[in-house]
């Protein structure tokens, strides 16, 4: 029978205390919405003696919640202990979350104690917080460090004095996964009360062993695992929680457990904690990244468009996310050419593989990313020319005004005659850019994504933009590098516009044949 691991989010206290700027209340009740949809067991949803704008932030959390458990950190200190309490006073049934270093070196060099005098404050504050809650949980600070003999003796003493979820963190990731499992086996073997509580891990990640940590946890026998969204937390991060849950699902007759997460939310609930935090997620980043379901190699394309499951152990539907279309380059194979022509609506037949193959090689050597209207271009249009422009920048000046205001003045050559744009804009220079070209070139576009990234050398900063733009449900795409946002970004547009021009006179042909 599986056994069902219990998954505790720490976004909001150890992730967020990790970030540069603190989060606001109304950004953690956003997280806080995002994960209780995501059906996240227990929301550790701040640490509220630590400031006021904490304390609110969790009492906002407690309204709006309504399936997750709200759990809040405190010390071992009865101050800290009756604010968490007061902050979740709202709540019929809560956590409180106690801790305090457990290792020889947190005891000696941190706390100034013996380990004795740990162990009476421990129970000390057990006593206490039972005056609020029956849920408790005690977390055995630097666990991965503590010695054995100890760790076992307060593990038994916690669970003695009413502690139902007893934490075992590898605080600062120093631990590797069999030695972490040997850990948790001892502490089953060693406590007899051990059955009396939940064994939880809370495993850092600076030797990058967080998730292989917690998995090799629950195979000794912890039941619960706690980790934020997309890893973010103190130093090198947490657990990632997005990965252990896909781990146990996809693993799942290896493993034999389960979660009762919706898996359907994952990917939403990531972009929401990365947008509100402030922190991109890396392309290559496990399950959530750009590239996680991705394909850019010929001998990979052609094994997924035969089955999947050659280069796909999971389905991206299953965390929410919209099956990507196969990446274009160089790197491509005729069956990725080919696929991708079918999914836009032409079959074999209405061109020559063999020919469209050795033209789409061609351009992306040059270009590199190959979008649907070159692959159309390619296939219908005898003459396809890439280079062949028909708006020109002919002259671009840029002046600041006092009042905080932009004025850009430009020439533009279309074919043979020169249009001049007149763009005046105080916040917003690239919705000001786009509309004034939407308007006098006579393209209604969409500007669905744009990044721009500095680059500093030798005191001299340079800047790279990378645009998407929509045309009747076609994307385009252009990247440029120079020395002025403004500057740059309209002569990347400018690309952009070449490019649905011909797509626009291409198309037309195209329909004629």
């Amino acid at each position: 029978m599986k056994e069902k691991i219990i998954i505790f989010d720490t976004t909001l206290r150890d992730g967020e205390q990790s970030l540069q700027a603190s989060l606001n209340t109304k950004e953690k009740v956003r997280i806080a919405l995002a994960l209780d949809k995501m059906k996240i067991d227990i929301i550790e949803a701040g640490f509220p003696i630590s400031s006021p704008g904490d304390f609110k932030s969790v009492q906002e959390i407690c309204k709006i919640v309504k399936n997750s458990t709200i759990c809040s950190l405190a010390r071992c200190v009865e101050k800290d202990i009756k604010i968490a309490a007061k902050a979740m006073s709202k709540l019929e049934n809560f956590r409180i979350h106690l801790f305090l270093g457990t290792s020889k070196l947190h005891i000696e060099s941190k706390l100034k104690k013996n380990f004795k005098e740990i162990q009476e404050m421990a129970i000390k504050s057990i006593k206490i917080a039972k005056k609020y809650t029956n849920d408790i949980e005690f977390s055995c600070e630097d666990a991965g460090r503590t010695n054995i003999d100890e760790l076992c003796n307060i593990v038994e003493s916690l669970i003695k004095n009413g502690v139902t979820t007893i934490n075992i963190p590898d605080t600062v990731g120093y631990t590797l996964p069999n030695e972490f499992k040997k850990i948790i086996s001892k502490l089953y073997k060693r406590v007899p009360n051990i059955d009396k509580a939940i064994i939880s891990v809370h495993c850092h990640n600076d030797l990058g062993m967080a998730v292989g940590n917690s998995i090799s946890a629950i195979q000794a026998g912890a039941k619960q695992i706690e980790g934020t969204m997309i890893g973010i937390g103190e130093r090198a991060g947490n657990a990632a929680l997005e990965e252990i849950i896909m781990a146990i699902k996809t693993r799942k007759k290896l493993l034999n457990f389960y979660t009762s997460i919706n898996h359907k939310k994952i990917y939403q609930t990531s972009k929401i904690v990365s947008k509100i935090c402030k922190i991109s997620i890396p392309i290559n980043k496990a399950i959530i990244g750009k590239n996680a379901f991705s394909h850019s190699s010929g001998i990979h394309q052609d094994g997924v468009i035969k089955n999947k499951k050659n280069y796909e152990i999971m389905v991206p539907k299953d965390i929410g996310l919209k099956r990507k279309k196969l990446n274009l380059t160089s790197r491509s194979g005729k069956a990725a050419v080919k696929q991708r022509m079918k999914e836009i609506g032409y079959l074999e037949k209405s061109y020559n593989l063999k020919k469209l193959y050795k033209k789409f090689l061609e351009l992306a050597d040059k270009k590199g990313q190959i979008f649907d209207y070159d692959l159309e271009s390619l296939a219908f249009i005898k003459n396809y020319n890439m280079k062949k422009k028909y708006f020109k920048l002919k002259n671009l000046k840029i002046f600041s005004e006092i009042s905080g205001k932009t004025i850009i003045f430009l020439k533009i050559l279309c074919r043979n005659k020169i249009k001049k744009i007149k763009i005046k804009t105080k916040n917003d220079q690239i919705y000001g850019i786009n509309k004034a070209f939407n308007k006098i070139l006579f393209i209604k576009t969409s500007l669905k994504k744009f990044k721009i990234k500095y680059k500093k050398k030798n005191n001299t900063t340079s800047v790279k933009i990378n645009i998407f733009i929509e045309y009747k449900n076609k994307k385009f795409y252009e990247e440029n590098t120079g020395s002025n946002v403004i500057k740059t970004y309209i002569k990347t547009i400018i690309k952009i516009f070449n490019n649905i021009w011909k797509f626009k006179k291409n198309r037309k042909k195209i329909q004629k044949k």
